[in-house]
């Protein structure tokens, strides 16, 4: 009853529709979950996600659940999620692919999962990383380590998606650092980030892991813009 009163004024709303969820339903109503540009890219090793980093990352594997596009119900999801606090849909898209990665051969030896850091400057700004959530849970789902004390983002810099490529590249350049290494010697790393669009980030986030000895790299991420 008690929380019937709590729907009643604060209703659990569709993150993308904002229709209001029935009972049975969790952040997203069924039919906008019917309709999400899933990818399945897990299934494929010679995915568009890994084609990215080809003579760039070597990478054992990489994927995304979603497809981003502009003006899509994905964009909203991440919007939500990085800018409206939304933690739980990190949470639920976490549990999600978390879910389908533990079923597939490929990224059933990854040791531990990394998060793409924010800098202590923006992180104190938002109150939180926005992959965070989402890479518990897939930690929780292969039954592994989460571990946020590896990787440091040591520049500052304005949001990246107003940002042209060149721009991109040119100020990730070595903005991020390695400490604990010893946490990461000989371990395959799943590194975690909410979206892939030219891949500098990750590949930036990837050469100083890389540095540390025999690491392997894989990648997974919340969407792609495909």
């Amino acid at each position: 009853m008690f929380q019937d009163l709590i729907n009643l004024f604060y209703p659990n709303i569709c993150q993308i529709c904002d229709v209001e969820l029935y009972k049975n339903q969790n952040i997203i109503c069924t039919n906008c979950v019917n309709e999400l540009p899933v990818t399945n890219f897990h299934l494929d090793n010679e995915n568009p996600v890994k084609k990215v980093f080809y003579g760039r990352v070597p990478l054992e594997n990489a994927t995304s659940l979603l497809i981003f596009k502009k003006k899509g119900s994905v964009q909203k999801l991440i919007h939500r999620l990085k800018y409206k606090g939304h933690q739980e849909i990190g949470t639920y898209l976490g549990k999600w692919l978390g879910s389908e990665l533990a079923k597939t051969y490929s990224y059933k030896n990854i040791d531990l999962v990394i998060p793409v850091p924010l800098h202590k400057k923006k992180l104190q700004k938002r109150g939180f990383n926005q992959v965070e959530e989402f890479g518990k849970e897939i930690a929780l789902a292969l039954n592994i380590p989460y571990i946020e004390d590896v990787l440091l983002k040591t520049s500052y810099s304005s949001t990246q998606t107003l940002k042209t490529r060149l721009a991109r590249w040119g100020n990730i350049e070595e903005s991020f650092v390695v400490v604990n290494s010893e946490k990461i010697k000989n371990k395959h790393i799943l590194l975690i980030d909410d979206l892939v669009t030219t891949g500098a980030t990750l590949e930036a986030c990837a050469d100083v892991l890389l540095e540390v000895g025999n690491v392997k790299i894989s990648i997974a991420t919340m969407a792609f813009t495909g």
